[in-house]
């Protein structure tokens, strides 16, 4: 029994790993088009596998977003750091906990919880950092999240949860 705990556990803190190393360099490689109020962040579609991964995914993918905004050159600051760790770790942590209820309809109405928490923290904190109009900044960023936590995100969740599907995950 203390070996399956330890081999879980290990296993929890490798997934986290894995996922904050994506995270970060998907922030990275796609730099020119992850900051900004005009923004695609690529590394959002890594955020829906919360849904399946549960808290471990949720510490890696938010230990990746502190580290792709804190150590990218386009970051905007403390508050990007912060902000948008923030808003992928409460992202992450609803969809989570939405898909624990298991109804009809529950990847989409998650994908799309983590759309709408992203859009209006970064959205808002972002209209203030650049003096950008609040609602163009929504806007914006609710088009980028659409296309890579809705469109991307929602397509990687279906691709790994079929590679998994008789697995022992």
């Amino acid at each position: 029994m203390k070996e399956k705990i330890q081999s879980n556990r290990s296993r929890d803190v490798a997934l986290a790993a894995v996922l904050a190393a994506l995270y970060a360099a998907g922030v990275y490689f796609f730099a020119p088009i992850s900051f900004a109020v005009i923004q695609v962040r690529v590394a959002d579609a890594l955020l829906p596998l919360s849904i399946i991964f549960g808290p471990p995914a949720v510490v890696g993918l938010g230990i990746g977003v502190f580290i792709g905004n804190f150590a990218n050159p386009f970051s905007l600051g403390p508050i990007d750091v912060v902000g948008g760790t923030i808003a992928n770790v409460l992202a992450t942590t609803l969809a989570w906990l939405i898909c624990r209820r298991k109804f009809h309809g529950a990847w989409v109405t998650a994908t799309a919880a983590e759309i709408l928490v992203i859009t209006f923290v970064v959205g808002s904190y972002l209209s203030y950092l650049t003096s950008t109009p609040i609602l163009l900044t929504w806007s914006y960023v609710a088009l980028g999240e659409v296309v890579a936590v809705g469109i991307g995100g929602y397509a990687l969740l279906r691709a790994v949860t079929r590679v998994m599907k008789g697995k022992q995950v």
